[in-house]
């Protein structure tokens, strides 16, 4: 086996990790804007428009890139598959915090990576060595530690209420998205499948929201509305969508969704910039905890 063989391996799953880096400092950012705008919009109707937006924009470059290649057209249903899995997950995300503080909504959403560990060993097959069970472990006890500020009583008062219960089953299928990906994946390029994702999820939601997306007063929105759709759809949606799927064609599930528990440590900086208060010196730990546990994740 000559070097080259064993080297571009590497090479791409060292580019999958530094996609999934990109997307845990991205998405953090949805956590923070939408927990401040969330009851000013119907969730579907948020949703639908950011989508439509996201599919134009990488729509754009697909085309000045050559368009999307007739083979990509087959077996359309995996794109509505996929894209139902994406509208699940952003719709209860906005739904859960209408009453969910983001702190835990946070909370759940470490439950991703586990859970995306069993739907790649359902779907593909992927195992979890003992290593990466101990990473996951630790990414866990980082994130939670982040989330509530090395706070014990306020870990032990946490009680999952409505908005909590209705996000977990959003995080379900965000868990089932990333093993999908591969799964479904027929060798279309990877923009292209983004593409097609994208628009298939705004097609549902511009149905199954129709009523929402008329009622709304689109023009009495306040501007951080605004601001949160564009972000949302610009980055939260288009540049994610096509970070996550770049990286499950190149690591393993539980590996692509471990970098969930970095969220909590970007969400910090996201309040810092917001102008929120300095957390205590102690969760500087639980963002030590989440860097270790990709560390480990890192180690082959």
């Amino acid at each position: 086996m000559t070097g080259s063989a064993v080297v571009k391996p590497a090479a791409e799953a060292r580019r999958g990790h530094i996609a999934m880096l990109a997307f845990s400092a991205l998405v953090a950012g949805s956590f923070s804007l939408g927990g401040q705008i969330a009851n000013e919009i119907a969730p579907t109707a948020l949703n639908a428009i950011r989508f439509v937006i996201a599919a134009a924009a990488i729509w754009a470059v697909v085309r000045a890139r050559g368009g999307v290649p007739s083979f990509a057209w087959a077996a359309p249903w995996r794109y509505l598959i996929l894209g139902g899995f994406f509208a699940v997950y952003f719709v209860t995300m906005f739904e859960g915090l209408k009453t969910a503080p983001p702190v835990s909504a946070a909370a759940v959403f470490t439950l991703t990576p586990v859970m995306s560990a069993g739907f790649g060993w359902l779907m593909l097959r992927q195992g979890v060595n003992p290593r990466i069970v101990a990473a996951l472990g630790l990414g866990a006890v980082g994130a939670l530690w982040v989330i509530f500020r090395a706070d014990w009583a306020a870990f032990t008062a946490f009680e999952v209420g409505r908005g909590e219960a209705i996000f977990f089953w959003g995080c379900v299928a965000h868990a089932a998205y990333t093993p999908a990906v591969r799964w479904l994946n027929r060798g279309e390029p990877v923009l292209v499948f983004t593409f097609l994702t994208l628009s298939a999820c705004a097609g549902i939601l511009l149905v199954y929201g129709a009523g929402d997306i008329l009622a709304t007063d689109w023009l009495g929105l306040r501007p951080l509305v605004w601001v949160t759709l564009i972000y949302v759809a610009l980055i939260a949606s288009s540049t994610t969508v096509f970070l996550v799927q770049y990286a499950s064609m190149r690591l393993p599930s539980a590996k692509v969704m471990a970098y969930t528990y970095l969220t909590p440590s970007w969400v910090l900086l996201w309040e810092l910039a917001l102008g929120q208060p300095v957390p205590p010196a102690m969760v500087l730990v639980g963002v030590g905890l989440s860097f270790g546990a990709v560390a480990l994740l890192l180690k082959e």
